[in-house]
């Protein structure tokens, strides 16, 4: 494994608990940075930590904020909590998201829809305007928001997940755009699925589909998603903002 240099960076992980959030908090830690997971799960969020402690390098460290990111107050609470545990925050991860469950546009409970929305865009959307005024005093700030390849092509029986990751693409091309000249770059990664957690929420029948609709014939693995991840959060990613990256193993080729 190729070590990216993130040290002395502090990096934020939303999600970070569990799943590709997870294994980006392992590999950031190996790479020199201090990590502060965000996540709304208080026990598995606690026990997250302590499992991670045994990775914390010479100068680095882990905290842990419980956090619901569809509250504002939750999230100032969240910046303030990290800022005093670490002074900065270089890198924003917003990796916490859900699927709401699977079925056709026409029967999805409106309520879940929204849910799905309040969680996969406007939580991000709220993560990123707490966090993005501490970069600009610091001049210096790497995003990177975990999309999916649904945001590209749109999954059947998952209209909400899909819209949701699709409306998060556009937020990093604005945000991308606006940031451009301030030295804080903003991407998106567009993973296939990865078999985490969150296939526990997903009919079977759901997840043939998706792993029919992969060329590789198999999901990706979290840590081959924390790779690029972390790369797009290192100053070895310097003209690239805005952009989308793809993590579909060959399902989406654009």
């Amino acid at each position: 494994m190729n070590r990216i240099d993130l040290e002395g960076r502090v990096v934020v992980i939303t999600g970070g608990a569990r799943g590709i959030g997870y294994a980006v908090a392992q590999r950031a830690l190996r790479s020199g940075a201090s990590v502060s997971l965000w996540d709304r799960d208080n026990e598995r969020l606690a026990r997250s930590k302590h499992e991670l402690g045994e990775l914390v390098g010479e100068h680095g460290k882990v905290s842990a904020v419980t956090v619901d990111q569809t509250k504002e107050a939750e999230i100032d609470a969240a910046v303030s909590k990290t800022l005093a545990a670490h002074g900065a925050i270089d890198v924003l991860i917003n990796c916490a998201g859900i699927t709401g469950g699977n079925g056709t546009t026409w029967e999805l409970d409106p309520n879940v829809w929204r849910q799905v929305i309040d969680v996969n865009l406007i939580g991000p959307y709220l993560v990123c305007r707490a966090v993005v005024p501490q970069m600009l005093k610091q001049g210096y700030g790497r995003i990177v928001n975990i999309a999916s390849v649904a945001a590209k092509e749109g999954n059947p029986n998952a209209s909400h997940y899909s819209a949701s990751k699709a409306g998060l693409i556009g937020l990093t091309k604005s945000l991308g755009k606006e940031l451009a000249t301030k030295n804080i770059l903003v991407n998106a990664v567009t993973p296939a699925a990865a078999k985490t957690e969150i296939f526990d929420s997903m009919s079977q029948q759901h997840i043939d589909y998706m792993l029919s609709k992969i060329p590789m014939n198999r999901f990706l693995l979290p840590e081959e998603a924390a790779s690029l991840i972390l790369w797009l959060s290192s100053e070895d990613c310097a003209f690239s903002t805005g952009a989308v990256f793809d993590l579909s193993g060959g399902r989406a080729t654009y």
